[in-house]
């Protein structure tokens, strides 16, 4: 009799345990429902919140807008400032650079006065010319030859026409009034001069 007992005991066991085993296949089932029901829930409310009302676009593209305004804005003002310093600075350099001929003529003009040795004068004057026109080229500046040059319009600028002196003169510079000056190759000031005809 003990082993039906323990028999039967066998089989209720088996009984009780397939019923937990329902029980919680039943369970997990229900519990990966309600989580699949709360992910598509929560897929929904980020979808909505994902695409803003009509209102809220327009709005945000009216804060881009003003910002990108601002910011150009900004922009500008600090680039016209900038541009305005570097115009009031940007012969400095250049200015500093001058100074010396700018003593050298002022010592010149002192010592005309007590001087008495015209040659000494001329020759003073003529270090301060070369020194000048050292500066000049430099700094890109050179001067266009223009006396018995073709007459050039690219170059020079015809004041006057007057009779050659000779046949090979004619259409050619016979006086310079005043001197044009390159800067790199680009004419910074036009030859005025008097053509042979």
């Amino acid at each position: 009799m003990v082993k039906k007992s323990e028999k039967a005991d066998k089989q209720q066991h088996k009984k009780i345990n397939a019923k937990e085993d329902l029980n919680r296949e039943e369970v997990q089932e229900e519990l990966d429902q309600e989580a699949a029901v709360e992910k598509t829930e929560k897929e929904e409310q980020e979808a909505e919140k994902k695409e803003p009302t009509a209102e809220e676009k327009l709005a945000e593209l009216q804060d881009r807008y003003l910002r990108l305004t601002a910011e150009y804005d900004n922009f500008r003002k600090r680039t016209l400032k900038e541009k305005i310093d570097l115009q009031k600075s940007a012969n400095e350099g250049l200015l500093e650079a001058l100074l010396p001929v700018a003593d050298d003529f002022d010592r010149a003009l002192q010592s005309v006065d007590e001087a008495r040795d015209i040659e000494a004068v001329k020759e003073g004057m003529k270090l301060i010319s070369g020194k000048f026109m050292g500066f000049l080229n430099q700094h890109g500046v050179k001067e266009i030859e223009a006396l018995n040059k073709e007459f050039d319009t690219d170059l020079h600028e015809a004041i006057t026409k007057i009779p050659a002196p000779t046949k090979k003169l004619k259409g050619k510079v016979v006086d310079v009034v005043q001197k044009g000056f390159y800067l790199k190759d680009k004419v910074l000031r036009y030859a005025k001069v008097v053509v042979g005809e």
